[in-house]
C-alpha cells in the first residue's frame, strides 16, 4: 500500500497539532505519525527535524533540552495558525482516517481469503474420508466422526475470524493499526495454511 503523502505545508501543520497535545521528543513525534497512519506513513529523523527547527525559526515551536533529548513545544503563536487554519486541519485528519481505512479492508480481505481456502481444504479433507473409507466398525462410523471434526473446525475458524475482526477494528478506531501488525497476521495465517494443508494431504 502507498503510504500517504502530504501536500505542501500539511506535515508541518500536523505536527504543530500534535505538540499542542503535548510537549514531545522529535522520535515521540515520529512514533505518533506512525500510530496515526497505522504503520502506513512513517517519516524519517531526517523529514521532521528540519520541519521542526524551521517551526522554531518561525516562532511557533520552543525547544529545550531534557537530558540527551531536545523536548519541542508549542508557542501561542503556534496555536493561533492551528486556530486559523482549522478546517485545513480537519481535512487531514480525514484523510489519516481513510488512508487507515483502506488498510483494515486490505487485512480483512487477506483473512477472509485465507479463512476461504482453509475450509475449502478441510471440507476436501473430509469428502476424502467419505471416498476413501473401509468399511465402518459396527460401533463406529468414521464419516460421522469426520463431520462431527469438521463443524468443529469451521465453528474454531469463525470465532478467529470473529475475535480478530473485533480487534482489527478496534485498533482502528484508535488509529493505532501498524503495519508490523498487519504483516505477522498474514505471515501467520500463511504459515498455518501451509501447515495445516500438508497435514491433510498427507
Amino acid at each position: 500500500m502507498t503510504p500517504p503523502v502530504f501536500a505542501h505545508g500539511h506535515l508541518r501543520l500536523y505536527l504543530l497539532s500534535l505538540l499542542d497535545e503535548q510537549p514531545q521528543h522529535g522520535y515521540e513525534l515520529i512514533q505518533a505519525l506512525g500510530d496515526r497512519f497505522g504503520g502506513t506513513y512513517v517519516p524519517s529523523a531526517g523529514t521532521i527535524y528540519p520541519r521542526l527547527a524551521k517551526l522554531q525559526e518561525e516562532g511557533l515551536v520552543t525547544k529545550e533540552s531534557d537530558g540527551r533529548r531536545t523536548v519541542y513545544a508549542i508557542t501561542d503563536a503556534g496555536r493561533a495558525e492551528l486556530a486559523a487554519r482549522r478546517e485545513e486541519l480537519d481535512a487531514i485528519e480525514t484523510d489519516v482516517t481513510d488512508q487507515v481505512r483502506r488498510l483494515a479492508d486490505e487485512v480483512r480481505s487477506s483473512v477472509q481469503d485465507a479463512m476461504r481456502t482453509l475450509r475449502a481444504d478441510l471440507a476436501a479433507a473430509a469428502n476424502d474420508a467419505r471416498v476413501g473409507a473401509t468399511t465402518p466398525h459396527p460401533d463406529q462410523d468414521p464419516r460421522t466422526e469426520s463431520r462431527r471434526l469438521l463443524h468443529e473446525a469451521e465453528a474454531a475458524l469463525t470465532t478467529f475470524r470473529a475475535d480478530i475482526r473485533s480487534e482489527l477494528r478496534a485498533q482502528v478506531a484508535r488509529g493505532t493499526l501498524a503495519a508490523d501488525t498487519v504483516e505477522l497476521l498474514t505471515d501467520r495465517l500463511n504459515q498455518v495454511l501451509r501447515e495445516l494443508t500438508a497435514a491433510l494431504r498427507n
